[in-house]
């Protein structure tokens, strides 16, 4: 839903359908009313548990092996046994999609946890039950005016984490240090905060990953404390495709405050441009030229992976 004055790279149009979507919980698909977890829910309780965010095109999801990836391996890490295979996975995924009657344009967020506890306490052994798997997917397309307008971004000091930390490549539940910046950002009067990493270098913002354009060059940071996403890589990909100069750098908010262009990828909203940084316009304050030849590429990308 549009937030009205306030953007977000997740604004959606509006759609009523999604008033009587129905959910995935633990082999079950109910009306979202009767959709629950418990409150002894591992996830509820501590943020312990992965998710992915998926688009459904044409039928299929996008780029599926990659976020399949993603999450299994994210769970291995944290040894969290998901209980379904990938062939189980993408079964649920498709039955879920077809209670709905959706094939195009709809968004999933696939959330696992390491379930219920046995009791309130941290100790993942406390969670005996086995995992609660959710599959949420509503009709879902990115709002128009973000897209046009962009997003404003304000540098905040809330900052993406060492790997040794809370490593930004787990998408888990537990999303407090990204709260905090969007929090900060919006008390700046901006949409999204803008992350430096632990050395002071732009990184991502609270919600995405950032890139600039500078004299016909594309550059991201070095990848060593943001999130692994996958419309991030197949942004690079597509750039070494097509002799676009592309690198996964360091650089300071110097090189963001004067560059040509900036925008975000993320799997909803592909590549959103950015507005302004700390109140500096970039460019026009519209997408630019190489954003805009970008998402040509990327929406053909998409095409050919869902036809």
């Amino acid at each position: 839903m549009n937030t009205g004055s306030k953007k977000t790279t997740h604004d959606a149009e509006q759609d009523s359908r999604n008033r009587d979507i129905k959910i995935y919980v633990n082999g079950k698909i109910v009306h979202r009313d009767e959709a629950k977890v418990s409150v002894y829910d591992a996830g509820f309780m501590l943020g312990d548990g992965m998710w992915e965010g998926m688009r459904l095109y044409n039928g299929k999801w996008a780029f599926f092996d990659e976020h399949m990836d993603r999450l299994y391996d994210s769970c291995k890490a944290v040894s969290l046994d998901i209980g379904l295979t990938r062939a189980q996975m993408a079964q649920a995924l498709a039955d879920t999609a077809a209670a709905n009657g959706m094939t195009h344009d709809a968004h999933c967020r696939l959330m696992v946890t390491r379930g219920i506890k046995d009791k309130p306490f941290q100790h993942p052994a406390l969670s005996r039950s086995g995992p609660t798997v959710v599959i949420l997917i509503e009709h879902s397309k990115p709002a128009a005016d973000v897209q046009k307008k962009g997003i404003r971004l304000a540098a905040v000091p809330q900052v993406r984490g060492l790997p040794h930390s809370q490593d930004a490549k787990f998408n888990s539940h537990s999303k407090l240090n990204c709260i905090i910046a969007c929090l900060q950002a919006e008390a700046a009067g901006a949409d999204e905060g803008l992350m430096l990493d632990p050395h002071g270098f732009v990184n991502t913002t609270n919600a995405c990953n950032f890139f600039i354009v500078r004299k016909g060059e594309v550059w991201t940071s070095t990848g060593d404390y943001c999130m692994n996403g996958v419309t991030r890589q197949k942004v690079i990909d597509l750039c070494r495709a097509n002799a676009i100069p592309v690198y996964e750098k360091n650089f300071s908010l110097y090189e963001a405050y004067s560059a040509d262009e900036a925008f975000l990828t993320g799997t909803f909203g592909a590549q959103t441009p950015v507005a302004s940084i700390d109140g500096r316009p970039i460019g026009d304050g519209t997408m630019g030229p190489m954003t805009l030849r970008l998402r040509g590429l990327y929406k053909d990308l998409v095409a050919a992976a869902t036809a």
